[in-house]
C-alpha cells in the first residue's frame, strides 16, 4: 500500500528467493486448528470510520478482522470503536476502549500510531495497523505493550533486492523512478539494501511523467544509456501503468537514426550495429504490489516481471487463503482495498495468538505473508515476508523456488 512504512529486514534469499528466518530461538508455529483456550477475551477493533479519507480503508480492514472472528471465535468478543482521524478523538477513544477491552487493535494511520505510541497510555497489548514515520531509526522505538504489524511496500522493496541479488549473484541495479513521492521512498528503500546491505553497485534514474505518462525523450536516452552500460537488474519502483510503458519502450525497436541529422565526412562510415531488442526486452524486471492493480490491468505486457504481493493476491490455493471469504469490492483501488481486508484477517489471527500465549515468539503462515513475532518478551517484533510472483500469461502466479 503506497504511503506505508517499513519494519526490518527479511530473509537472506539463499534459495533464490525471500526467505523467512527460521526460528531458531524457540519460535512456536501457530496451529489454527488447536482447541479454544477457553478463557474469555475482550478485543477493542479501533479504526476511522467515521473518516472521509480512510473509512473505505477501515471498513475493509473491520469486514476482514470480522472475517477472522467468524471463522476462529474462540470465546473472543470484539468491539468496535469507531474513530475520525483526528489524533486527539483517537487517543481518548484508545483510552476508553483500555479501561473495557484486554487487546486494542488499531489505529490504522500513521499519525494515529504516531500519536498512541508518543502518549503514555500504552499499558495493553496494542496492535497497530500501519508504522509511525522515522519507524526503525535510532529513537524511534515503539512502546514495548505495541506491536505494529502495517503493510508495507518500502519493506516490499528491501524483499526485492534479497531476492534480485540472488538471482543475479553479480552486477549492478538500475533503480527507475518517477519524482512522485511514495516512488521515491520505494526506491531509496531498494538502494538501501542493493548497495548498502548488499555492496552492489547501483543508479537510480528519475523520469519525468506528465500526466502519468513516461516522457518519450527520456526513454531513449534510457535505451542508449543501456545500450552502453547494461546492469543485471532494472528495479521499478513505479505503478503497473508506469512499468507497462516502460517495458513497452524498451522492447520496441530501437532506432541510431538522429531526428535532425548532421551531415559530416562521417556520413561515409558504416552505420552502427543494430542493437538488439532482445537486450533490453529480456533485462530481468522486479518490482513491488505496486505492479498488481488487480483484475482488468493489460498485464501481457509484463510478462516475466517479478513482484512481491500478498499471498491473498497472487497465492489462491494458499491453505489460509482458500478458508476465509472473499471481499466484493471492485473497481479503481480495489486491490488495495483487498490487501487491507487481507491485513484484517491477519491482525485478528496475531491478536487471537497473542491472546493465547501473552509472552513469547511465534510464527505464522498468513494470508499477507510469513509472520514472525516477539511479543512480551520487553520490545515488541514483528516480520513479514511476502509471495515472490511472476506474470505469467498476463497475471503474476506465484515464484516457485
Amino acid at each position: 500500500m503506497p504511503g506505508a512504512t517499513a519494519e526490518p529486514d527479511a530473509g537472506d534469499g539463499a534459495s533464490g528467493q525471500p526467505a523467512i528466518r527460521q526460528a531458531d530461538t524457540g519460535a512456536r508455529f501457530v496451529n489454527d486448528n488447536a482447541p479454544p483456550s477457553g478463557a474469555p477475551v475482550r478485543i477493542g477493533l479501533l479504526l476511522p470510520l467515521h473518516s472521509d479519507t480512510l473509512g473505505a480503508a477501515a471498513e475493509s480492514v473491520r469486514a476482514g478482522f470480522m472475517a477472522g472472528l467468524e471463522r476462529d471465535r474462540d470465546n473472543i468478543t470484539v468491539t468496535v470503536v469507531e474513530t475520525g482521524d483526528v489524533p486527539q478523538d483517537i487517543l481518548g477513544a484508545y483510552a476508553r476502549a483500555l479501561q473495557d477491552q484486554d487487546i486494542v487493535v488499531g489505529p490504522l494511520s500513521r499519525t494515529a500510531v504516531a500519536a498512541v505510541a508518543g502518549s503514555s497510555l500504552v499499558s495493553k497489548p496494542t496492535i497497530a495497523l500501519n508504522y509511525p514515520e522515522g519507524h526503525g531509526q535510532t529513537g524511534a522505538a515503539l512502546p514495548p505493550q505495541m506491536l505494529a504489524i502495517g503493510l508495507s511496500i518500502e519493506e516490499e522493496a528491501r524483499q526485492a533486492a534479497q531476492w534480485a541479488a540472488a538471482d543475479q549473484p553479480s552486477g549492478g541495479a538500475l533503480v527507475l523512478t518517477t519524482n512522485s513521492a511514495w516512488q521515491r521512498r520505494v526506491a531509496t528503500a531498494f538502494a538501501n539494501q542493493w548497495e548498502g546491505r548488499l555492496g552492489r553497485p547501483l543508479r537510480i534514474v528519475e523520469l519525468s511523467a506528465p500526466d502519468g505518462y513516461l516522457s518519450d525523450p527520456e526513454l531513449v536516452q534510457l535505451r542508449a544509456r543501456l545500450r552502453q552500460d547494461t546492469p543485471a537488474v532494472l528495479f521499478s519502483a513505479m505503478g503497473a501503468d508506469q512499468t507497462r510503458q516502460l517495458r513497452i519502450a524498451l522492447g520496441s525497436v530501437l532506432t541510431t537514426e538522429p531526428d535532425n541529422p548532421i551531415f559530416s565526412t562521417a556520413d561515409k562510415l558504416p552505420p552502427p550495429p543494430t542493437v538488439p531488442t532482445e537486450q533490453f526486452a529480456n533485462l530481468p524486471i522486479y518490482g513491488t504490489s505496486a505492479l498488481n492493480p488487480g483484475a482488468g490491468f493489460p498485464g501481457r505486457d509484463l510478462e516475466g516481471v517479478r513482484l512481491l504481493d500478498l499471498p491473498w493476491q497472487v497465492q489462491r490455493d494458499h491453505p489460509a487463503v482458500m478458508v476465509y471469504p472473499r471481499s466484493l469490492q471492485t473497481g479503481v483501488g480495489s486491490a488495495d482495498m483487498a490487501r487491507l481486508y487481507a491485513l484484517g484477517i491477519d491482525a485478528f489471527r496475531v491478536a487471537r495468538e497473542i491472546a493465547r500465549h501473552p509472552a513469547g515468539r511465534f510464527q505464522l503462515d498468513g494470508v499477507t505473508g510469513k509472520l514472525t513475532v516477539d511479543f512480551g518478551q520487553g520490545p515488541a517484533s514483528f516480520e513479514r515476508v511476502e509471495q515472490p510472483a511472476i506474470y505469467q500469461n498476463g497475471a503474476p502466479q506465484p515464484a516457485r523456488p
